[in-house]
């Protein structure tokens, strides 16, 4: 374990957002984007995607690999030509996804409410998180996996994120995804997705 649930909740409170607590499966999707890479395009899937609920009462706390960034392939071949790839912004994005299929294929986290996102287009290897670049809007960033075949683990991110957040063990996904459909059934098909960097946690760890 990286982080942990309680460093989590510091972090996310001490910016001013929401942490659910209250009843059985409010989720809490907390992406982490590894500050330690300086914005290079590792092409790794070298982020974390958090997971906090309650079961019976009783706190769970998952982290999965995952990439919060676009892969390599992207970067230099942006889908939005004239605009550059997505890389999306920290913060908190409320009820910002829902349980639906991801292009058509399987059932996926899809983007239905505006995120914000910087725009990158001189397709180099640095991501270039430029305020005078950001970009509001619905983009199809979505949460969902990334290799199909059961007990495997994607290792480059290459073509499997455009901007979109990826789980990288197939196995991760479905424990991730079941926990989803659970808490759908308690809460509806709306969930919230916020995004940290792990720069964020450092100084909370001493706080616990």
């Amino acid at each position: 374990m990286k982080y942990g649930r309680k460093v989590i909740k510091r972090v996310i409170e001490s910016k001013g957002y929401k942490y659910f607590e209250n009843g059985d499966f409010n989720l809490n999707i907390i992406g982490i984007r590894n500050s330690a890479t300086a914005d290079q395009v590792t092409n790794k899937f070298d982020d974390t995607i958090t997971l906090s609920y309650k079961d019976n009462g009783e706190w769970k706390y998952l982290e999965f690999d995952c990439t919060t960034d676009p892969g390599k392939f992207y970067m230099e071949d942006p889908i939005v030509d004239e605009k550059g790839t997505a890389v999306l912004k920290p913060g908190q994005y409320r009820g910002s996804h829902k349980l639906r299929l991801h292009q058509g294929k399987y059932l996926a986290l899809g983007q239905c409410k505006p995120v914000t996102v910087y725009r990158d287009n001189n397709r180099d290897d640095v991501y270039n998180l430029n305020t005078e670049n950001l970009d509001t809007g619905l983009f199809g960033i979505n949460i969902h996996r990334a290799t199909a075949r059961p007990g495997k683990k994607s290792t480059q991110v290459d073509k499997w994120s455009a901007g979109c957040q990826v789980i990288a063990d197939n196995d991760d996904w479905h424990a991730f995804l079941d926990i989803c459909q659970q808490a759908r059934e308690v809460w509806g098909n709306s969930f919230s997705y916020t995004l940290i960097e792990s720069k964020d946690t450092d100084k909370t760890k001493t706080w616990i």
